[in-house]
């Protein structure tokens, strides 16, 4: 047998499966969305360590009890509590259907969003005007970094939400829809639940020390 049959004698190598399979539509993406947040707890963990360590280092500058407005903070946690009360409102709306409750409770969400980064602005402000900046100590530092990280976030979603609010007008609560308010509800929640840890472990535990 010459070496011209056997080449055309043996199969050639096949790298891929010529028979699709089922997928659950969607199933990936909440799967990548949810490894994203799990990533993202690991962000948050790392600065809350940084800050458990340098939080206490002041460098004979400024401390928690100088510097933190506890009621105005109060009111900034609030806000943030509302919105994550409205996104739900937002998601019984998208189970009923009703894609124009939607495109209003994720408003509403929104506003409340804006007034938490308003107020978050304006303590950044306050402190920077005064000396307070990131450079001045390493407590400093650890605050601005963790708090204006999950600052960044707040942004993001925003901006998700507002894009959110333009796709249900022009799609309706199609399928894609629908995958992707349920991706924003986990982010918007996830935000809320750090938040909750920001309060408690920089601002409450910080005024106590």
């Amino acid at each position: 047998m010459t070496n011209d049959s056997m080449t055309t004698q043996m199969p050639a190598p096949r790298f891929y499966d010529l028979e699709e399979h089922e997928h659950p539509e969607g199933g990936s993406t909440m799967l990548g969305f949810w490894i994203y947040l799990m990533s993202d707890c690991l962000i948050f963990a790392v600065l809350f360590a940084c800050f458990a360590v340098l939080g206490g280092n002041y460098a004979a500058g400024p401390s928690p009890r100088d510097l933190f407005d506890l009621p105005l903070v109060a009111v900034n946690t609030a806000m943030l509590l509302f919105s994550s009360i409205t996104y739900g409102f937002a998601m019984l709306a998208m189970q009923a259907g009703r894609s124009g409750l939607v495109r209003f409770w994720l408003a509403i969400t929104a506003v409340f969003g804006l007034a938490f980064l308003s107020i978050e602005i304006h303590e950044f402000a306050g402190m920077i005007a005064i000396g307070a900046t990131p450079q001045r100590s390493a407590f400093l530092s650890a605050f601005f970094t963790l708090v204006g990280t999950h600052g960044l976030h707040v942004t993001f979603g925003l901006v998700w939400i507002l894009t959110m609010i333009v796709q249900v007008g022009r799609r309706g609560l199609i399928a894609a829809n629908q995958r992707r308010l349920m991706c924003l509800s986990l982010f918007w929640h996830f935000l809320d639940i750090i938040w909750i840890g920001v309060f408690t472990f920089v601002y409450l535990m910080g005024m106590l020390r």
